[in-house]
């Protein structure tokens, strides 16, 4: 009980201050994650709203990166394995490793009820964080931004969820040899 009562005020915390920080035009921020082993950053101003990992409904005959559907707040989403979708040849994940993940909303402004499953929530992130970025790397995915490295050495990797949104590879969840 106390371990669901720490979750819910963490994120809490992590609501207020993804508020503060989109009200700050100055400086980019973003909502941290891991994705396996990766560190990954979420543009505030694109991400919605954050929920515990419940019952995905599967839908057959989609990708394997596309874990189904959810309703939160009383909305059907569609739920996208990140992980799965960013590195293809990423192993299944265990059903118990699922408790500990979260559902990350895409932004009501992109036009999408869509939900991104994250390993792990690692907090905010702003511009001043970082020592050093660099362009995606060659041949990486269309929807990565920079890359960044933090002052203890740590590689991130952003995510543009605009892009992401308007990829065609991504809005197309149904299998191959059934389009």
């Amino acid at each position: 009980m106390a371990n669901k009562e720490a979750l819910r005020e963490l994120q809490q915390r992590l609501a207020q201050r993804m508020q503060s920080a989109q009200s700050q035009q100055d400086s980019a921020a973003w909502l941290a994650v891991r994705l396996g082993a990766r560190n990954y950053l979420l543009s505030l101003a694109h991400s919605g709203e954050i929920f515990s990992f419940g019952g995905v409904t599967r839908v057959p005959y989609t990708q394997p990166w596309f874990a189904g559907v959810v309703s939160l707040r009383g909305g059907l989403y569609g739920v996208v394995d990140l992980l799965r979708l960013l590195e293809p040849d990423a192993p299944a994940r265990a059903e118990a490793s699922m408790s500990q993940a979260r559902l990350v909303t895409m932004n009501v402004d992109l036009g999408m009820n869509c939900a991104l499953i994250v390993d792990a929530l690692l907090g905010l992130r702003r511009q001043d964080s970082f020592s050093s970025h660099s362009s995606a790397a060659q041949g990486a995915p269309s929807c990565y931004g920079l890359s960044f490295v933090d002052e203890s050495g740590a590689q991130w990797q952003e995510i543009d969820l605009v892009q992401l949104s308007r990829d065609d590879a991504f809005l197309e969840i149904g299998e191959k040899q059934f389009q």
